[in-house]
């Protein structure tokens, strides 16, 4: 589909691209086919497309299995990609809100605002494997290891979860219209963690408040938010002691020490009164 064609059928269906949203239709079909070819779907895999669009993703999916499911949250397009991809089912919905249906396999271009909150939505639940574009800088920083510089919550939450590869970079001039930044497509496979942590949800709290605070050492950033995670403050002082990373700053930590801190405050409440 050429950025012309989008522009009529935008314009017949009454819906003017706002890039505040995030609104950027793919109207290079090679990206779209090689993602599909990323993903190597089965006949009988049942696949889930979030934020179709105009379906230039969505028709090729649905030449590939014969159980497409595209969520999308603007009611024209709905009735725009019922009438043109008839053997794909289509949900009405806000992917962050509606349930979401079984899935093996999800390929999507995701909205821009929605790329952090969908992707661990998706990581909530159980299937095989997902190709999925985002922008750039953000599919670099859900692959960055300790030291780079994208090196973030978000890689450690991901890497918890999932094994993430960058397969291919995407230029800007594959949308209309045109976004800012240039695209990557991404793929993910979710796993076992690869460590073990006490308990998940402080071990992704801790990372959290670790980061959000990362010019800061370990000690420093956690003495301020010691409530969460013990006592009193100097259990926390203890237990980051104990860990002996206390100086660093949580940049310099692989995933598998900032597990090992975790467990370390876990111990901490245990033994202090709360």
């Amino acid at each position: 589909m050429q950025a012309s064609e989008v522009r009529d059928v935008l314009r017949s269906l009454g819906v003017r691209a706002d890039k505040r949203f995030g609104q950027h239709f793919l109207v290079d079909e090679r990206v779209a086919h090689r993602q599909v070819e990323f993903a190597a779907i089965r006949r009988d895999e049942r696949v889930l497309e979030i934020g179709p669009g105009l379906g230039v993703l969505t028709r090729i999916l649905s030449e590939r299995s014969r159980n497409v499911i595209a969520i999308e949250k603007d009611r024209r397009f709905c009735r725009f990609l019922e009438r043109e991809v008839p053997d794909a089912r289509i949900i009405e919905g806000d992917a962050l809100k509606v349930d979401l249906p079984q899935f093996d396999v999800v390929i999507s271009n995701l909205p821009y605002q929605i790329s952090s909150p969908i992707t661990f939505r998706l990581l909530e639940n159980k299937f095989d494997r997902a190709v999925l574009m985002f922008q750039k800088e953000f599919a670099d920083r859900m692959v960055a290891k300790r030291g780079g510089e994208g090196y973030s919550r978000l890689s450690i939450h991901v890497y918890y979860r999932a094994m993430a590869e960058v397969i291919e970079r995407v230029p800007r001039s594959a949308f209309y219209p045109q976004p800012e930044v240039d695209s990557s497509i991404l793929s993910l496979k979710p796993r076992k963690p690869p460590f073990k942590v006490r308990d998940e949800k402080l071990f992704s709290n801790m990372v959290d408040r670790m980061f959000q605070h990362r010019r800061k050492t370990i000690e420093n950033s956690l003495s301020l938010t010691w409530r969460e995670f013990a006592a009193s403050r100097e259990a926390v002082k203890k237990a980051v002691e104990s860990s002996g990373f206390g100086g660093m700053r949580p940049e310099e930590l692989e995933p598998e020490q900032i597990g090992i801190l975790a467990d370390e405050l876990w111990s901490a409440q245990r033994t202090q009164p709360v």
